[in-house]
């Protein structure tokens, strides 16, 4: 781990420092638009917008650096997303923020593209999954920090989006001043929907409602806060407790999924999901029963990403890893976009309580759905002495694009040959 953080120090600072900005600008939407007088299904629009924009940006950003370099991309994208991110406070309409989210959305899309590349690039086969999990680690701390920058000014000023202005300015320093020779995007066979489906229905339905539950917890999760009464501290203590449930518990389920049927976890991790939502909606507005709620929220949504892409991969095939992951990618984008359409419906209906209803409902969606699969087939690997022989399980967050995923592929097909090595 130490090799990891020495070769790759500054880019994982510009990481980090890009991660913070975007936290701080995440959850400064559902407060300033409390303030502005926004309702539920106003902003639910704001929150959608932005994986509109950040599922275009996963498409578009690659074939627009192929042609221009990674350098001209990341500088554009860069200067874009600090000039808009002071545009909140001018324009306070909820069509403008639109606009301003979808941007942001194909921007930050963009800009991990680049540095997923750079990153993946800069690893060798042996430093890769120490490589990808500490990339993990660093997204969530620098979200964490970002909730805690939420205390430094009030919602109603410019002071906080100018901070997430500058944050994200200065992430580009380290990481345009610390790269290698710009890398190439490898061209992989493309896969089918239908196909992805016939492969592996738990994945991609999986993966469609997990994105709504992203999308829910990370844009809706501040906005619900502020309408049951909480005030900014507690706010922010509240949304950073999701990223540090995140943190804590991926690496243990990760370790239990090589160990046990993966349908049989999902439907474990999912009741989690599904109990601490219980628990929020129950004993709100207790703070401390909201904190906990929140903890194992985050600690049974993100660990659900790696779990759902690990499962597919073992229906796949070497050469349709990378192309499946990709359409799981997309698939949890559409996800993401309807979630806050959903959750801002049921807010505007039943009140607050509608952020725990709809994250209850598509958890034992889930529930219901991988009980089903496990009536349809069995599961693909035997119980040997060691447990499970299946070791595909790799960290990674949901806001990853393909190049972290594709990089994670590739730890997978090195462990089937290492299988393969123990099995001959």
């Amino acid at each position: 781990m130490l090799n990891v953080i020495k070769s790759s120090w500054a880019l994982l600072l510009g990481i980090m420092l890009l991660m913070v900005g975007n936290g701080v600008q995440g959850s400064l939407i559902g407060l300033r638009a409390t303030a502005q007088g926004f309702s539920p299904l106003e902003l639910s629009m704001v929150t959608s917008a932005y994986f509109i924009g950040f599922l275009g940006g996963s498409i578009l950003a690659p074939e627009v650096i192929r042609k221009v370099g990674h350098v001209r991309v990341f500088a554009a994208l860069a200067s874009f997303i600090s000039a808009v991110l002071i545009l909140y406070p001018v324009f306070t309409y909820s069509w403008a923020w639109v606009i301003i989210r979808i941007i942001l959305g194909f921007c930050f899309s963009g800009v991990y593209v680049t540095a997923e590349s750079w990153l993946n690039n800069s690893s060798t086969n042996e430093t890769r999954g120490k490589t990808l999990s500490f990339y993990f680690l660093i997204q969530m701390i620098g979200i964490v920090i970002g909730q805690g920058l939420l205390n430094v000014g009030e919602p109603q000023g410019y002071l906080l989006f100018i901070i997430a202005s500058v944050l994200v300015s200065i992430s580009f320093g380290p990481i345009l001043l610390s790269v290698a020779p710009s890398p190439l995007f490898a061209t992989t066979r493309k896969m089918g929907f239908i196909e992805l489906y016939n492969r592996s229905p738990l994945g991609c339905v999986g993966m469609f409602i997990l994105g709504g539950v992203f999308s829910a917890q990370f844009g809706m999760s501040s906005f619900y806060g502020i309408q049951i009464g909480l005030n900014v501290k507690e706010v922010s203590l509240f949304v950073a407790s999701i990223f540090i449930g995140s943190m804590i518990l991926q690496y243990p389920i990760g370790w239990i999924s090589d160990r046990m049927d993966r349908r049989v976890l999902i439907v474990y991790v999912a009741l989690l999901g599904f109990a601490s939502a219980g628990v929020g909606w129950v004993f709100a507005p207790n703070f401390s029963a909201l904190v906990v709620a929140a903890f194992f929220l985050g600690g049974a949504s993100s660990p659900l990403n790696s779990l759902l892409l690990a499962y597919t991969n073992d229906y796949l095939e070497i050469d349709e890893m990378a192309a499946g992951s990709g359409g799981l990618i997309f698939i949890g984008g559409l996800g993401a976009v309807t979630g806050p359409f959903l959750t801002g419906w049921l807010f505007a209906f039943v009140g607050p309580s509608g952020f725990w209803i709809y994250i209850m409902a598509v958890f034992l969606c889930m529930v219901a759905y991988a009980l089903y699969r496990t009536t349809k087939r069995a599961t693909k690997y035997a119980l040997s002495e060691d447990g499970f022989d299946q070791t595909s399980y790799v960290t990674v967050g949901f806001n990853s694009t393909t190049v972290a995923i594709e990089a994670a592929q590739e730890i997978y097909v090195d462990n089937i040959e290492e299988i393969n090595r123990r099995t001959d």
